[in-house]
């Protein structure tokens, strides 16, 4: 996963926030998505692919914040 490691902060923060948010109206792709899922109505295909589209900019962004986070502690306790 050194990628990620590689992989600015900035350039996820702004991929997540672009397309975590597109469309801007009526309503987020992603917030429509994940309210499709948790009502178990998210069984297109299309929607399946809209909600990893959507997601996996934020998915990156958690994950790099993560492993920072974990490097920083690691680092504290030597």
């Amino acid at each position: 996963m050194a990628w990620l490691d590689r992989t600015p902060l900035p350039l996820l923060v702004l991929a997540t926030l672009m397309l975590g948010l597109a469309p801007f109206l009526p309503e987020p792709h992603l917030w429509e998505k994940l309210k499709m899922l948790a009502a178990g109505t998210l069984v297109r295909p299309i929607d399946i692919f809209d909600l990893v589209l959507h997601g996996t900019p934020a998915a990156l962004l958690i994950m790099k914040l993560l492993r920072r986070s974990a490097a920083e502690n690691s680092n504290k306790g030597q």
